[in-house]
């Protein structure tokens, strides 16, 4: 006889989720929903927290910001960082959000510093929010040592036991646990991987925002610089470096791959003593030519990221090898650039813009070279010559 099954081990009924909306991410697709026992919840913002259709997230309960302190800085900002810090001031103060459109190296981070100012001493929430956890550690590092006396907390992986302070730097991904908790949304980088064409980061970054933004980028979107000329976005640009000189400009060798490495290693060999990073499209890539030079290499599944970068910055190494993980946020004295298999795919427009951003940012040595071994000259490596060239060209020199 066919066994009967009892009447309580069937499935509850799925839902109908037509109709419905997540409140954390916005997502209105009924096929981004998934039932738990007959409870509809979303499945685009699952890997933050299970979230059910209908529920509001939890709103944190964040301190007031306790600033009184002096901003300390080991250089006075140069005429022009000076202007578009006050203008940038003066626009957030009307309720306006502002890009800043500045060149690697020109000082970004530091002309935020009398926005951020501004905002704690008005006890208002600041936060500043980055892609990637190496920048959000440095970037950390360096508001910490230019608000002596805040409480400034890091938030990314790794770093969640304390999730609240005077001033919060953070990745995008985390942004998830403020919603409508910031007065002032810094958002560097916006263009880069993981944030760039992501709606679902951009919705939480929209929805942790409940003043102004503050966007930093030497590599604007499409659609960022569509609302600049249309006149919907203000903006202020910043070309110049402190240091005065021009931006690097690449140079590029077009060889097959095999003769690329020969070129490598003499050029490292010209270089020497200065210190190296050589970006490398793949992990793979980058494992095997650690070994043939004898060298660490970091990428994202790196276990020990952080003590490769510091001893790297504390130049214990001359060379580094790193995939597109370093492209961006990353200061090292005097470091020089070289990019194998520039024609990769990997390496964009925006991302070879930001890799030659590394060099040349010493007052020591503000002429750093940047050089690209390429079998042939991509669409990517054109354009970001063409707009290194034309930022120099914008500008006049010391």
């Amino acid at each position: 006889m066919k066994h009967k099954f009892p009447e309580t081990t069937r499935k509850p009924a799925v839902p109908d989720c037509a109709g419905l909306a997540c409140s954390r991410c916005g997502n209105t697709n009924p096929a981004l929903f998934g039932s738990d026992h007959g409870i509809p919840y979303c499945r685009r913002c699952v890997a933050f927290s299970r979230l059910d259709a209908g529920a509001q997230p939890q709103i944190p309960v964040l301190k007031e910001p306790a600033w009184k302190g002096q901003i300390h800085l080991d250089f006075a900002l140069t005429p022009f960082q000076q202007q578009a810090s006050d203008q940038i001031l003066d626009w957030l103060k009307q309720g306006e959000s502002v890009f800043c459109y500045a060149a690697c190296g020109s000082g970004k981070t530091e002309i935020t510093f009398a926005s951020i100012d501004w905002f704690l001493r008005h006890r208002q929430k600041v936060c500043f929010a980055i892609s990637r956890r190496q920048v959000v550690l440095e970037i950390g590092a360096r508001l910490q040592k230019a608000f002596p006396g805040l409480d400034v907390v890091c938030v990314c992986e790794g770093y969640t036991s304390v999730t609240d302070g005077d001033l919060i730097v953070c990745t995008t991904h985390q942004l998830y646990r403020y919603p409508g908790a910031f007065d002032l949304l810094i958002l560097d980088e916006l263009d880069a991987f993981p944030y760039r064409g992501n709606a679902l980061l951009e919705h939480l970054a929209a929805k942790a925002c409940r003043g102004v933004k503050l966007m930093l980028s030497a590599t604007p979107d499409e659609v960022s610089l569509s609302e600049i000329e249309a006149g919907r976005l203000k903006v202020a640009r910043l070309f110049r470096r402190p240091h005065g000189q021009p931006l690097p400009e690449p140079r590029f060798y077009l060889r097959p791959v095999w003769l690329q490495i020969f070129g490598l290693l003499w050029q490292l060999h010209r270089m020497a003593p200065r210190q190296v990073l050589v970006f490398v499209p793949r992990i793979r890539d980058g494992n095997r030519l650690s070994r043939l030079l004898g060298c660490p290499c970091i990428h994202s599944q790196s276990p020990d990221k952080d003590d490769i970068m510091r001893r790297f910055s504390g130049k214990e190494y001359r060379v580094l090898v790193s995939t597109t993980l370093l492209e961006r946020g990353i200061t090292v004295p005097s470091v020089q650039v070289i990019v194998l298999r520039a024609d990769h795919p990997v390496f964009t427009m925006a991302s070879l813009v930001q890799i030659f951003g590394r060099a040349g940012r010493s007052f020591d040595d503000p002429k750093g070279e940047c050089l690209c071994f390429a079998a042939s000259l991509s669409d990517s490596m054109r354009q970001s010559a063409d707009l290194l060239h034309q930022m120099n060209e914008s500008v006049s020199f010391v």
